[in-house]
């Protein structure tokens, strides 16, 4: 929208008599009339831009040229036409503005739909729905905008501001009709970026159930044919989502799939369905993926959900196939170098993160894009660190040069201070750091926690935290960074009065029962209650490779050897992790399968030798690698 500037008239020391104002306005108007009808037709709709705006511009425009400019000749302007107002209806159109100026909008709505009622010109009924929408009388807006549409039935840009005021209003039956007609006049391949505009538009709708109904009865020839039913019952599925109708959704997303193979349309309204509850959902996005041309971008979205699910493995196994396919996409290669790193596949993370790098750098305009390569720097840093490379660690971190993630970039920065042995100094580089928001305030304090809890200053660190929760006891992260070092100091009573305090606080927090149910059973106390614990956890995660290894701890504690090997088998295979290697390695030794612990426990070493949990089965069992 262009914001209209006051019109300024000049005027000598004694103000002119009003007439003489009025036709100096006049003359305004008339200019910025003249200006309209000089314009040529808008060009055609493309398809890369198939449908227009749904709030057209103003039809009078303040005068680019001074009040005393002479109009141009007929003969300097070819592309002039004649203009259809009447002197009557110039005086009525400016009577029309120039009360919508002062404050009286429906006169001016009045006057300018009377105006376009004989000019028959699509500019003023524009205006006219305008200036009614501007009194915030929709019933006039309405009438306005069905004035247009009889007087110019084929007018698209009428039939859309019919709907949405009707939308608006809430008079969502008396949409079906211009709904169907719109999607009659939209050319097949314009079809997708309508579809997307129908579920927009009618998601604003205040009765969603309602609204679902609509879009279903006005695409009832859509989902007959092949060449659209697909992408029709995607978004017939998608406003059904909206309504609360899971289940509907996903049987449209079946007779979507089921009607076009191809349209991608049911695979990305899968992806918002993707549950356990859901089982028949992710099949769908399977089955479009297998397709020779399925987008990239849904095999993107589809490892996303994977990760969010914690399913890890499967996340890296599309992402890796998405490299393969389009290996000039650099998004993938950063998802999987993050999974890779976690996964403590070190070499294979740094190869993917560095090719994310030179893809990224050419395209870091973007702000995603900038913010991909802050992440990157920081995870080659950190992999760097881990070979205890301090100066190819400090080189990648120089490298960012973002101000929103200064402090997640000066945090490892200190973290290599006090690998180093420069603790305190690590300490003052983070609290130096600025702070331009809470959450930036709380990243330092975690920040400086984290410190000294890697140089195993757990009293200190306990200590700040619990100062913290003081003053928010009921901040769910504090609460469990204090469980987890009260552990490390020994203090079981109160690691279990702050997990209790947090499932309290929030009781689908699975790491709050995880912790506790694998506290109790690594200390070999209250193991039932430990397994109803984790079960609980299972129940909320049942990805989680790291609370498998605890049910699989807890199984062992409680002398069920196949299950607690069957469980700790899966999980180590899902997450080949140091400490799941430890207790897996552990279980097959007590049951004679000595070759195969000492397998795992090299395996796992190879990871992380200084897993702590590693170190501390071998030394008790006196196992020497």
């Amino acid at each position: 929208m262009v914001t209209q500037k006051p019109w300024i008239i000049m005027v000598a020391m004694t103000p002119p008599p009003r007439r003489l104002r009025l036709a100096a306005a006049a003359s305004l108007v008339l200019l910025a009339l003249a200006a309209h009808a000089q314009r040529t037709d808008p060009a055609p709709a493309s398809p890369k831009n198939p449908v227009a705006p749904m709030s057209p511009a103003p039809i009078v425009e303040p005068p680019t040229a001074p009040a005393t400019a002479t109009p141009p000749d007929a003969e300097d302007a070819p592309d002039a036409r004649p203009s259809a107002l009447t002197g009557e209806l110039f005086f009525e159109v400016l009577v029309g503005e120039m009360s919508a100026r002062s404050g009286a909008p429906a006169d001016g709505s009045a006057l300018m739909l009377e105006a376009a009622r004989r000019t028959r010109d699509p500019r003023l009924y524009q205006r006219a729905v305008e200036l009614a929408l501007q009194t915030r009388s929709g019933d006039a807006a309405l009438a306005a905008v069905r004035a247009w549409k009889q007087a110019q039935p084929d007018s698209r840009d009428a039939r859309r501001l019919e709907l949405q005021i009707l939308i608006a209003l809430n008079r969502l039956s008396a949409t079906v009709e211009p709904l169907r007609a719109e999607l009659a006049a939209t050319p097949e391949i314009e079809h997708p970026f309508l579809m997307t505009l129908i579920a927009r538009t009618y998601a604003r709708a205040a009765d969603k159930k309602v609204a679902a109904q609509v879009v279903e009865s006005a695409l009832v020839d859509e989902v007959k044919n092949p060449a659209t039913a697909g992408l029709a019952w995607a978004t017939i599925g998608r406003m059904r989502l909206l309504a609360g109708d899971a289940s509907g959704a996903l049987d449209a997303a079946l007779k979507g799939q089921e009607a076009d193979p191809k349209s991608d349309g049911p695979a990305m309204l899968a992806l918002d369905l993707v549950d356990p509850g859901q089982p028949l959902a992710e099949p769908i996005v399977t089955r479009y993926l297998a397709l020779p041309n399925a987008q990239p971008e849904i095999r993107m979205a589809y490892a996303r959900v994977l990760v969010e699910g914690r399913r890890f493995d499967e996340s890296s196994a599309q992402l890796t196939k998405l490299t393969v396919e389009r290996p000039e996409l650099p998004e993938p290669w950063i998802l999987l170098g993050s999974l890779q790193a976690q996964a403590r596949q070190d070499t294979a993370a740094e190869a993917s993160l560095k090719r994310y790098v030179e893809l990224a750098n050419g395209q870091a305009d973007a702000d995603d894009r900038k913010r991909g390569l802050t992440q990157a720097y920081l995870l080659l840093a950190q992999l760097a660190e881990r070979r205890k490379n301090y100066a190819a660690a400090e080189s990648w971190l120089t490298k960012i040069d973002s101000s929103d993630d200064m402090i997640g970039a000066q945090a490892r920065r200190a973290s290599l201070l006090a690998r180093q042995g420069k603790l305190q100094q690590a300490r003052e580089l983070v609290r130096s750091l600025p702070e331009t928001s809470p959450d930036d305030k709380k990243q330092k304090f975690l920040a400086e926690v984290q410190l000294l809890r890697d140089a195993k200053q757990y009293q200190q660190a306990y200590d700040m935290l619990a100062r913290a929760s003081t003053a928010a006891p009921d901040d769910g992260d504090l609460l469990y960074d204090q469980a987890m070092l009260a552990e490390k100091l020994n203090r079981m009573d109160d690691m279990e009065r702050l997990l209790r305090r947090l499932i309290e606080l929030k009781p689908d927090n699975q790491n709050a029962y995880n912790a506790l149910g694998y506290s109790f059973a690594d200390r070999k106390v209250r193991l039932e209650e430990a397994r109803t614990l984790i079960q609980k956890a299972v129940q909320l995660a049942p990805d989680d490779p790291f609370i498998a290894d605890s049910l699989g701890w807890v199984e062992y504690r409680l002398g069920n050897m196949d299950e607690a090997s069957r469980i700790l088998e899966a999980a180590y295979k899902k997450r080949p992790d140091a400490e799941i290697g430890a207790h897996l390695g552990e279980v097959l030794w007590a049951i004679g399968n000595r070759d195969r612990a000492v397998a795992i426990w090299k395996e796992a070493s190879l990871t992380d030798a200084d897993n702590e949990t590693l170190q501390e089965t071998l030394k008790r069992l006196r196992v020497k690698l």
